[in-house]
């Protein structure tokens, strides 16, 4: 382990930030004299690096080691620009011929961090295709293969609290980076010079060298071209049904795209969120910019009412993910529709309608989203595969499939997360709301709802209901506690779900499962994820976050209904169940 005091002077010495060396500068200085909990503070800030995995970095805008700041960044681009020119000598994409595409949300330093990134790989020679102003993540994740970058980065924490900011690689084909590219960037990382050795040419040298381009996002052959392919990939041709839409991009960077988007389908009138609609880093109106969390829509839901909304919509900051509601059956205000259900009805409507020429249909989802999506395939006929949460391992299993022959039309995650086809290899909060938008349309002309849909599914392919919950546990001493959590179900596993007993347990992190007291090798990448499925289909997945400081538990109850009407009863039923599990899990691993 670092010695946090040696590390923090040392980073004090190489700090290019004015506004953290002076923050740092004060730390130490209270922490000489006798601060206890400024030497604890220092402790969690330098006893070692943010660790670079395939989500990339990710934490708190402000000095030290294991936060995210100018320092960081660079030492990070340096060793990204380091891996790809190694990688292109054992014949990998060239990056100073192909150059690396580099996009930033509108958080706070984001715009700084993507300079400094751009000024490093400059500095190795690399070129780099930056975006000029905030855009949407899956616009940068679209711009990779669409301009044929060898690499592209994007800074952007998501839908994380104001305070943080986030740093993430994507490959030439605009997916996510996924082992072992994770762990050979993590180690040119940790061979980066000091900064004064690191090679960073002005925005104009680097621009008069050829190695800054800026991407016009008026562009057709990024922007233009973006809407085109989300336009010609529609299930449904635009319709004379009106539908009234409430829309908020939550101070993110998704309203002008979505709402160009929607008026490509000939959805008039959006009604937008004014004090929402432009990027602000500060996120003035809400706590946190997560549409999940309590009290982030209301402003929205306020707009929605006023204007007679007949779906909701909201992306989070970096317009990656999808939140929406509709108006509650009983009238009572609007219900939220969780991930998964947006997710089912986006897959049901994909399975059925998109058009691949003849060839099988491929979906794909994570362990900890619906088993519906299983039954909802295998009832069809459709290609179906099950990935460890992330979409970085949702996009390897669609391209997977693509190889293979299969055409991938969807993918999901229960956090929010939809990939509307192979158009973006990543998450697409802006494509998903177009087509959640499109369906309701179609829905409508027809006499029905969303929940309608939900529902006929439910009947069709058997009830799963989700209970998910998490806990936050920040800092050392909450990471402390949720690895006792995860030892603890480790050597001593659930025995049942509810009433019924576990018949097969799954520890990814050693790659085994264990089925009616049969323990055998499972072909799963190493993951610190653990499963319980219980012999009547209830299954819980629990696993620490890896873009925030929760532990989350992932609990999915089956049931049946015979008809439509019964759904909700049985739903009710189930949340009971669910809520009674969670109280005495917690309880248990001392987390209530």
């Amino acid at each position: 382990m670092l010695d946090p005091i040696a590390a923090a002077r040392a980073f004090l010495s190489e700090d290019p930030d004015p506004e953290t060396r002076a923050e740092l500068r004060e730390l130490l200085e209270r922490a000489d004299g006798g601060g206890e909990e400024e030497r604890r503070e220092l402790v969690d800030r330098f006893s070692g690096p943010l660790e670079f995995g395939t989500a990339g970095l990710r934490g708190r805008v402000e000095a030290g080691l294991a936060r995210m700041n100018r320092l960081v960044v660079m030492k990070a681009a340096w060793g990204v620009g380091t891996h790809l020119a190694e990688a292109s000598a054992r014949g990998g994409p060239d990056p100073r011929r192909q150059g690396v595409v580099v996009g930033f949300d509108g958080r706070r330093s984001s715009r700084q961090f993507a300079e400094d990134t751009a000024a490093v790989l400059a500095g190795l020679d690399i070129p780099v295709h930056l975006f000029p102003d905030p855009v949407p993540t899956p616009l940068v994740s679209f711009a990779v293969p669409r301009i044929g970058a060898a690499a592209g980065v994007v800074i952007t924490a998501s839908h994380n609290p104001p305070g943080d900011n986030g740093y993430k690689v994507y490959l030439p084909t605009g997916a996510q980076i996924a082992p072992p590219v994770d762990s050979a960037i993590a180690a040119c990382i940790d061979r980066a010079p000091s900064l004064g050795a690191i090679s960073r040419p002005s925005p104009s040298d680097a621009a008069a060298g050829g190695l800054r381009r800026l991407v016009d996002t008026t562009d057709r052959r990024v922007e233009g071209a973006y809407l085109d392919g989300l336009a010609r990939a529609a299930l449904h041709p635009p319709e004379t049904t009106p539908l009234r839409i409430a829309y908020t991009a939550l101070h993110g960077v998704g309203h002008r795209l979505v709402v160009r988007a929607l008026a490509r389908s000939g959805f008039a009138g959006v009604a937008s969120v004014p004090s929402q609609c432009d990027p602000d880093g500060a996120f003035p109106t809400v706590r946190l910019p997560n549409p999940e969390e309590p009290g982030t829509m209301e402003r929205v839901f306020a707009l929605a009412a006023e204007t007679g909304a007949e779906l909701v919509l909201a992306n989070d900051p970096d317009a990656d993910r999808l939140a929406a509601a509709v108006p509650d059956a009983a009238g009572h205000g609007y219900r939220m529709l969780g991930g998964n259900e947006i997710g089912v009805l986006l897959a049901d409507d994909a399975m059925e309608h998109a058009e691949t020429a003849g060839r099988g249909k491929l979906v794909v989802t994570s362990v900890v989203s619906s088993s519906l999506l299983s039954r909802m395939a295998r009832d069809r006929g459709v290609f179906f595969r099950e990935t460890l949460t992330g979409f970085k391992w949702i996009m390897e299993a669609a391209l997977e499939g693509e190889a293979a022959g299969q055409a991938f039309v969807f993918g999901y995650e229960e956090a929010l997360g939809y990939s509307v086809g192979p158009l973006v290899r990543d998450k697409d909060g802006i494509g998903a709301a177009l087509r959640l938008a499109e369906l309701a349309r179609h829905l409508k002309g027809r006499g029905r709802t969303l929940l309608d849909r939900i529902d006929e599914l439910h009947v069709a392919h058997g009830l799963s209901h989700p209970v998910p919950w998490s806990v936050t546990l920040p800092d050392r001493e909450g990471r402390e506690r949720i690895r006792v959590a995860m030892n603890a179900l480790r050597s001593r596993p659930l025995e049942r779900i509810g009433a019924s007993p576990v018949v097969r347990f799954v520890d990814a992190l050693v790659g085994e499962e264990t089925v009616d007291g049969k323990r055998s090798a499972v072909e799963l990448p190493r993951s610190d994820l653990l499963t319980f499925q219980s012999a009547d289909g209830a299954r819980l997945t629990v696993r620490p976050s890896g873009t925030e400081p929760k532990i989350k538990f992932y609990l999915e109850l089956l049931g049946h209904a015979d008809r439509p009407t019964e759904v909700a009863s049985v739903r009710t039923r189930l949340e009971e169940e669910g809520q009674a599990f969670r109280r005495a899990l917690l309880e248990r691993l001392g987390l209530n």
